[in-house]
């Protein structure tokens, strides 16, 4: 027997000893009794919510820890609502944004298991309008200064190196996007005609050259209902929803859910979407969307990028089918080689070598991207605690989830507060929840 091994059982059988004599809870371990997380330390985590609402950075939050399947942490601070004074609960609802693109990139994966398609096929294969597309020129002053272009691939959608961008990005084409009203929100009409004038501009680089944030995974979406034959929120409740059991995700808010929607607010003072203005106001949770009157009552446009609102014990099921690569109790989502293939790095290396010019939700040095999610090449050189292969992504909302497979771990934060660029949260709170384990 190797000697790594032989301590690894030692430290179990210790485990269990000090379970029976009462020394740790028994709900501090895992599938096995190695997999503990010390409580003390699992305090600090209670106490950094708390600290973020009483410097009003966030208005209230909720995290949720799983580590073999179990339950090791849950904790809510703070307010969902301000100016009701409602906490923010276990049953919150939030705008998860686009931590939407993991359940799109699953739901693509699902009909490639299928042979519907390969992921090489151009985008223009499903979607005609991308056919004869055009793309700027290097250094490109204006719209007009273009080229033509290959359509991008699927892989390159689902990579975000497809030559399409976001409005609130810096550059030519996110300036027309913004000047078009290009930003797929709940209330902007149906998918189809938004993807259609989307097609209509030309992309900001050429296929595959460059690595940028994107509303690919809206186009991505789009595919999705064409190859289906179904909307997208059909085919995502019939497909991943329903099988698992997330009666309380989609897009738009489930009925009777009222109060329970978590205000959005934001520190700036103008759109808390747009970036490239951004100006710090004097409010520092100033209110921007609540119940009622939320554009998410109704979400006429079904957005695969970021138009999913859930709760956390919803958002951890999908999480753990992940983790679990594929699989939930009685079958399987997706494939487990499948999961495995999404959550590799699809890039040829980490986001930095690929001159992003781009708002992420996440580090670009020493971090790979796979299909909808970052994955951690090095920790070292992301600045952040982590083990290599950890697969994530959040919301512009400060949303965020990591899967640690190394660990058997899945981590969900929600809280409601735009731009997720605003505070570290995401690197403190990845320090915290490494901190806690201890075996």
């Amino acid at each position: 027997m190797r000697a790594a091994e032989a301590l690894r059982i030692s430290l179990d059988l210790l485990g269990v000893a000090f379970q029976y004599a009462g020394k740790i809870p028994s709900s501090l371990y895992g599938a096995y009794p190695g997999k503990i997380m010390d409580p003390e330390r699992l305090e600090r985590i209670k106490c950094w919510q708390q600290r973020y609402v009483d410097e009003r950075k966030y208005p209230g939050s909720a995290l949720l820890i799983r580590r073999g399947g179990k339950e090791k942490f849950f904790h809510a601070a703070g307010l969902r609502n301000i100016e009701e004074d409602l906490p923010f609960t276990r049953d919150t609802l939030v705008r998860l944004y686009s931590m939407t693109k993991p359940v799109t990139s699953v739901a693509l994966m699902i009909l490639l298991e299928r042979g519907l398609f390969h992921l090489d096929a151009p985008v223009s294969e499903f979607l005609p309008e991308f056919t004869g597309i055009q793309a700027l020129v290097p250094r490109a002053a204006c719209i007009s200064q273009t080229e033509p272009s290959r359509a991008p691939s699927l892989h390159q959608l689902l990579t975000h190196t497809s030559g399409l961008s976001y409005s609130f990005n810096p550059g030519v084409l996110p300036q027309a996007m913004d000047k078009a009203g290009l930003l797929f929100k709940p209330d902007h009409g149906p998918l189809a005609p938004m993807v259609a004038q989307l097609a209509e501009l030309p992309l900001a680089f050429q296929p595959g050259s460059r690595w940028e944030y994107s509303v690919a995974t809206d186009v991505l979406g789009r595919v999705i209902e064409v190859v289906s034959g179904k909307p997208l929120a059909a085919f995502f409740a019939e497909e991943i929803f329903e099988p698992l059991g997330m009666c309380e995700t989609g897009f738009k808010l489930p009925d009777g859910a009222g109060s329970r929607f978590a205000s959005l607010y934001t520190p700036l003072a103008g759109d808390a979407m747009a970036l490239n203005s951004a100006e710090t106001g004097a409010e520092s949770l100033r209110l921007t969307d609540s119940y009622p009157g939320s554009p998410f009552e109704r979400a006429e446009l079904q957005s695969g990028g970021g138009g999913l609102v859930g709760t956390i014990d919803d958002y951890m099921v999908f999480a753990e089918m992940l983790r679990r690569r594929g699989a939930y109790r009685g079958g399987f989502i997706i494939n487990p080689q499948v999961a495995d293939f999404m959550m590799q790095n699809h890039l040829p290396g980490d986001i930095a070598s690929m001159g992003p010019q781009s708002f992420a939700e996440q580090p670009m040095e020493g971090m790979g991207f796979g299909l909808g999610g970052a994955v951690v090449l090095d920790p070292a050189r992301a600045r952040c605690p982590g083990s290599v292969g950890d697969f994530s992504w959040g919301g512009i909302a400060s949303t965020f989830f990591w899967i640690d497979r190394q660990l058997d771990m899945s981590v969900v934060f929600l809280t409601q507060l735009a731009p997720s660029s605003s505070y570290p949260s995401r690197p403190e709170l990845k320090a915290l929840v490494h901190g806690a384990v201890t075996a």
